[in-house]
């Protein structure tokens, strides 16, 4: 229970649907440490918003610390990962290595069968395969399955999401109806740990070396200008280049990222093209097909999957060749296969 609508509100329907059930927030960070602002679903008030949730249709609520496992998993490889000149995705390691992996293992030590959440998804036994299938939520709005695309067979088996059948409007219905008082508090838009957006002050806080500065070059290798670190940028990233459209002679784009020698390369809009990548440590939550398989690709959350085709590769990556060319692939991000609203499974972009 995160504090918000969509956690608050598939309590309340498990409630109304008899089963015994018990509300766990996680705490992610010292609560004593003012000079740290956090955001949308960790703050303390968030913490009380649940617990009165909570109280109001009558389940226990407990607050499990997970101060340790939220920095190894989630805060550590975010900052290593712009480091390395990628993009991460946060909410995704948050998902499988805390919710699905620490708090399953604190719930089943309170003697439950299953883990519930308010995310916009849904799961399903296929009997005849023998297998649970994860597929998106009902409101296309809202779909979060592809956060999920790490969870295991026994993690889906033990999944459960009230609110992935039903639409967000309804969902806030719902909680207007049981009189909860989130009903109308604001989605969540920014990672928790970086609540103001400056993604880079961030990491150059938690690791300073960063700051190195380096080239920003075009593709030819020709020096157009320099930076102060890479974690400044992501591929795709027009803005905040400084360089001068008449330097360039038309916009320019960061088309890749350089760790070895520190440079951002920039071209135009075309060059951030691709038709091709690879990824690694890819979960199959269908079978992993070993010839090329139909198939469409999410290379980002907000990005409408596009028709390509997918393989497994002997050694746990996959690769995906899309009918046309996509823009800004960038490493870091996940690549989530899917058939129609069934997720085959999923991994984190290494090359494109």
């Amino acid at each position: 229970m995160s504090g918000g609508v969509d956690s608050s509100v598939a309590a309340a329907l498990l409630a109304e649907q008899g089963y015994d059930v018990i509300g766990l927030s996680m705490q992610l960070y010292d609560q004593s440490e003012q000079h740290r602002r956090f955001g949308g679903c960790c703050t303390l008030e968030d913490l009380h918003d649940a617990r009165r949730v909570a109280a109001a249709i009558g389940i226990p609520h407990y607050i499990l610390n997970l101060e340790r496992q939220f920095d190894t998993h989630v805060v550590s490889n975010f900052v290593r990962e712009y480091a390395a000149g990628r993009t991460p995705l946060p909410c995704a390691h948050c998902n499988s290595d805390l919710k699905f992996a620490a708090l399953a293992e604190r719930a089943r030590g309170l003697g439950a069968d299953r883990i519930a959440t308010g995310h916009y998804a849904r799961v399903e036994c296929d009997e005849a395969a023998g297998r649970y299938r994860l597929l998106r939520g009902l409101d296309p709005a809202k779909d979060q399955s592809y956060f999920l695309f790490s969870l295991t067979q026994d993690q889906l088996g033990r999944a459960q999401f009230p609110v992935g059948g039903i639409e967000k409007t309804e969902v806030r219905a719902r909680a207007r109806q049981l009189g909860l008082a989130v009903a109308d508090k604001p989605d969540s838009q920014e990672i928790c740990f970086v609540p103001d957006h400056d993604y880079a002050s961030f990491v150059a806080r938690q690791a300073p070396e960063v700051r190195r500065g380096g080239p920003i070059v075009d593709e030819q290798g020709r020096v157009l200008g320099g930076h102060a670190g890479l974690h400044h940028f992501t591929v795709g990233q027009r803005k905040g280049l400084g360089l001068s459209r008449s330097s360039t002679g038309a916009p320019m784009y960061v088309v890749a990222l350089r760790p070895a020698g520190r440079e951002v390369v920039v071209g135009p809009r075309p060059s951030l093209e691709r038709t091709r990548l690879v990824s690694t440590g890819v979960n199959w939550i269908d079978e992993a097909p070993r010839a090329w398989r139909p198939a469409s690709v999410q290379i980002r959350h907000r990005h409408a999957a596009a028709p390509a085709r997918v393989r497994a590769l002997d050694d746990g990556r996959a690769e995906v060749e899309f009918d046309e060319p996509q823009i800004a692939v960038a490493p870091g991000q996940a690549a989530v296969f899917y058939d129609g609203d069934a997720v085959l499974g999923g991994g984190w972009i290494d090359a494109a």
